[in-house]
């Protein structure tokens, strides 16, 4: 909001004022309609690439500010996490060669980013969620030092009254609970803006609605979060879940989300501002010396910053915009479901692809709303958002592959539609043809990643695999190649790859096998026969950590005891063990178990239990990095 002041909503006589505000704006947008102030007869593209900073061992900078400032350009603005950086790309009119001069734009401003971020021995990667992502970088330590990003993150959490929670099932599920909104910062999207004519906003808005699961589908980029396979694009669960503001309840309310699809189709341009308002809190204020219906009277064209700034608290995936072009008042819609990456081409691709769907609606819809299912475009998306290019699609009635409605219905529409634009033919050619292999091979970003995840896991753990996946994404990026044409990973090359191991959490065990106080000795013995295993830590129903039970003295105690002597776990287990938070060092934690002769250190955090350490963990990371130092040498 430029030079404004923004302030947490808890004033009341500030919030009225802001309310009066709110209302004129959105009741000037209407009068400017009517009057035909808004722009007509040109449609501009544009683009917002937000990107991963990522230090040499491929994990989350905190250089964003600094390399921010190496930048010293216009275009770039910081994000909420220290490494995430974002770029404004110029509006371009949807002509000609626009796509190649956008890609040409992006790689010139990325390059200089890649610049300032090498001062630092540090690299940007293109992905929808960095697969390197740790529980450490959702601390406070990595949140930008921002006075907006402080209150936000803590109006949030006063909306909620209780920690954030997490709960996304796909292959795999994340289940966990969390204290702040860092989690947000794990997203990255290439958001992509399409201006519309204002007296088909209606029908632009509804049909971008129908688009949005096939598009995504075949752009999703986003499998993994900590290590887990989850949906295809887990951007679009993990950013609901959140910045989720709702608290829990006792009953069967519905209550709107700030991240959402939306739930209806809308009749004009002023209908989604105002459906918006009436859902949704107001978060922040900012000081406004003139009303917009005043700026109208005098002739003038409103900026509508009340609007703008609560707009701005709301994140639909297909958001309504207002904006000014040389002063002259237009509305756009921004995608915002689209991941950042994998490459620069084929972020190019899926906007030339959306463009021109955007610019071709078949005209059987216009008006038409009505007659058409509005939960079978939501149905779409969110099938989408969890299957990707394999998922089926409600079309027209018809239950389609997603595969089959984008081969042989979409691209027809996409081709038409910027032909209609007069957009080069050897761009549309190019775009529409990296949309055309991708989908015939099945080939996004997240079965590629998924493919190369389950080949590196058949050698390396969940945080090596992690970090190497993250690496191979880089190399891949800088070969040129987009990613209907990468190679799955392959366990030679990941041997190049050099894997910092500095935490406990990069080498702990987190799939455990557990016991409570009242297992009875013959069972956990029996547990721990069929789960191979030495260790087996002791908790309690809320997860905190009771004791440890090592096979050995588990042994010795059934030795040492007749067989009517029923000894629990309480009886056996060590007590008081001596344990290691997941951020300590690991040689430190390695130089612990030497000196206090123990073969295994539980890892908690909170009193919960979250992990262990073994000897024979010890053992391997030791000699894993012995070979990483003489490599160095």
């Amino acid at each position: 909001m430029g030079s404004h002041h923004i302030s947490i909503a808890r004033d009341t006589e500030s919030r009225k004022k802001f309310l009066i505000h709110l209302l004129h704006d959105v009741e000037a947008i209407d009068k400017m309609l009517a009057d035909g102030q808004f722009e007509t007869g040109v449609t501009r593209i544009g683009a917002e690439q937000e990107f991963y900073l990522v230090d040499k061992h491929y994990k989350p900078s905190l250089h964003a500010l600094e390399v921010l400032q190496k930048v010293n350009d216009s275009h770039f603005t910081p994000e909420l996490a220290r490494y995430n950086l974002e770029i404004n790309l110029d509006p371009i009119v949807l002509k000609g060669k626009c796509f190649s001069q956008m890609e040409n734009q992006l790689r010139t401003l990325l390059a200089k980013a890649e610049k300032a971020a090498s001062d630092f021995e540090e690299h940007i990667i293109l992905v929808g969620i960095l697969p390197s992502i740790d529980y450490r970088a959702v601390q406070m330590k990595y949140m930008t030092p921002k006075l907006r990003y402080e209150e936000l993150a803590k109006v949030i959490l006063e909306l909620r009254g209780h920690d954030f929670e997490l709960n996304i099932l796909g292959v795999d599920e994340l289940l966990i609970t969390h204290n702040n909104i860092l989690f947000e910062a794990c997203n990255t999207s290439f958001q992509c803006h399409y201006q519309v004519q204002p007296e088909n906003f209606a029908d632009a808005y509804n049909w971008s609605q129908m688009l949005a699961g096939p598009v995504l589908s075949v752009a999703a980029n986003s499998p993994l979060l900590l290590g887990k396979q989850l949906w295809e694009e887990t951007r679009i669960a993990l950013f609901q879940q959140s910045i989720d503001t709702r608290s829990k309840g006792f009953h069967l309310r519905e209550r709107a989300h700030r991240v959402s699809f939306g739930n209806r189709w809308i009749e004009n341009a002023g209908d989604v501002f105002k459906n918006d308002i009436a859902r949704h809190t107001i978060l922040f204020l900012i000081d406004i010396e003139e009303d917009s219906l005043d700026l109208l009277e005098q002739g003038k064209i409103p900026k509508l910053d009340a609007l703008q700034l609560h707009n701005g608290t709301i994140y639909k995936w297909n958001r309504a915009c207002y904006g000014l072009s040389e002063g002259k008042p237009h509305l756009r819609i921004e995608n915002r479901y689209l991941p950042s990456g994998p490459t620069i081409t084929d972020e190019i691709a899926n906007h030339a692809f959306w463009s021109g769907l955007m610019s071709n609606m078949p005209e059987n819809y216009t008006g038409n709303w009505k007659n058409i299912d509005f939960q079978e475009a939501r149905e779409n998306f969110y099938k989408a958002a969890m299957w990707g290019i394999q998922s089926g699609m409600v079309w027209e009635g018809e239950l389609i592959s997603a595969e089959r409605l984008i081969l042989e219905k979409l691209l027809p529409i996409a081709h038409e539609g910027l032909s209609k634009m007069n957009v080069d033919e050897k761009d549309i050619k190019k775009y529409l043809g990296i949309i055309q292999k991708r989908t015939a091979k099945k080939a996004t970003g997240a079965r590629w990643m998924v493919s190369s995840y389950r080949k590196l896991k058949e050698k390396y753990g969940r945080e090596e695999a992690s970090v190497i996946l993250t690496a191979l994404i880089s190399n891949r990026n800088r070969s040129g190649k987009t990613v209907d044409e990468w190679e799955v990973a392959t366990l030679e090359e990941a041997e190049s790859v050099k894997i910092q191991y500095d935490s406990v959490s990069n080498v702990m065990s987190t799939d455990l096998i557990t016991v409570s106080e009242e297992y009875i000795a013959e069972m956990i013995l029996k547990i721990m026969e069929w789960g191979s295993i030495n260790h087996i830590p002791v908790e309690d129903k809320a997860g905190e950590l009771k004791g440890i039970i090592t096979k050995r003295k588990l042994i010795h105690y059934l030795d040492s005891n007749d067989d009517s002597n029923q000894g629990t776990a309480a009886d056996i287990m060590d007590k008081n063990p001596i344990t290691v938070g997941p951020d300590d060092d690991i040689k430190f934690a390695m130089l612990l178990m030497i000196d206090e002769k123990i073969s295994c250190l539980p890892v908690v955090e909170k009193n919960k239990l979250i992990g262990i350490i073994t000897d024979k963990d010890t053992k391997t990371i030791w000699s894993k990095i012995k070979k990483t130092s003489n490599a160095k040498n």
